[in-house]
């Protein structure tokens, strides 16, 4: 959409060329070819920004949004023009937060209602020390992956499960073998749609405007998208025979309180987790 309006509005001569699939390497590739300038701009989800962004962590913190609206409330507030605030002195410039959808935990053997369910259960978790932190909080082994290899690692049994939004679990046919889904809703992980600072003040005024513009702009549509996604995800792997089941919501809140606290310990993470929590 993004690069369809600036061909359109510039007369084509503003253009974007799309490398998507991992074409440019994983995402911790492409976020150091954009703070470098070889990329001119990436999307990427907020646990693959968390080592190098410390203030992204408290986006995938366990239980911090109420639900989707508190969220889109604290990204497009005060909380996220702090953490956007965090990109620009690294390099990068934020154009848009994009939604990631609520994570649910799924698996090949059998349904999950409380923590203990998971116990010797390998679970996959992307590369961050929260999702590490969280998934053992439950009871489970996490086992970190690429997120090309997880289908495979669950045909294969190298792993029992692993935790994502329902579109990613229809469009990767992870539903296909892990067929038990547990709604433990246990993070929003939002993504960021980031550009080389370098690249984007290479740009003359007008078209620096434009396209912060665009991009803005891109949010509201990106949402309409993502909504609609995420219920037809959901009813298609339903009707297909995926098994999906409430949890114990007040257990996996409680085995993931430790986690949230080792994080609010540290002070800009306390102060944005209670900006974002006066948003509720």
């Amino acid at each position: 959409w993004i690069g369809e309006t600036l061909q359109k509005e510039t007369s084509g001569r503003i253009a974007l060329r799309l490398y998507h699939s991992g074409q440019l390497g994983r995402e911790g590739d492409a976020i150091d070819m954009a703070r470098f300038g070889a990329l001119d701009i990436t999307r990427v989800t907020m646990a693959a920004l968390n080592n190098p962004f410390p203030a992204t962590q408290v986006l995938c913190l366990p239980y911090v949004f109420a639900d989707v609206a508190h969220m889109r409330r604290a990204l497009d507030g005060a909380p996220g023009r702090t953490i956007a605030r965090d990109f620009e002195r690294r390099d990068l410039v934020l154009l848009a937060y994009y939604d990631g959808g609520v994570r649910n935990l799924y698996n090949t053997h059998r349904a999950v209602v409380a923590p203990g369910d998971l116990h010797s259960l390998k679970i996959r978790v992307p590369p961050s020390d929260i999702f590490m932190q969280l998934i053992r909080s439950f009871g489970a082994n996490a086992t970190p992956l690429p997120y090309g290899e997880v289908f495979s690692a669950l045909q294969t049994h190298l792993i029992d499960g692993a935790e994502n939004n329902w579109s990613t679990y229809h469009t990767t046919r992870q539903f296909e073998v892990a067929r038990f889904v547990a709604r433990s809703e246990h993070a929003y992980s939002p993504e960021a749609l980031l550009m080389s600072k370098r690249r984007l003040d290479a740009l003359g005024a007008a078209d620096r405007a434009l396209l912060l513009d665009v991009s803005a702009r891109s949010v509201a549509y990106m949402r309409t998208l993502w909504d609609r996604d995420e219920a037809a995800a959901r009813a298609t792997v339903l009707a297909k025979g995926v098994r999906e089941n409430d949890v114990d919501m007040p257990a996996f809140r409680a085995a993931a309180a430790p986690v949230l606290a080792e994080y609010r310990h540290d002070a800009q993470t306390e102060a944005l987790y209670r900006s974002i929590q006066a948003l509720v």
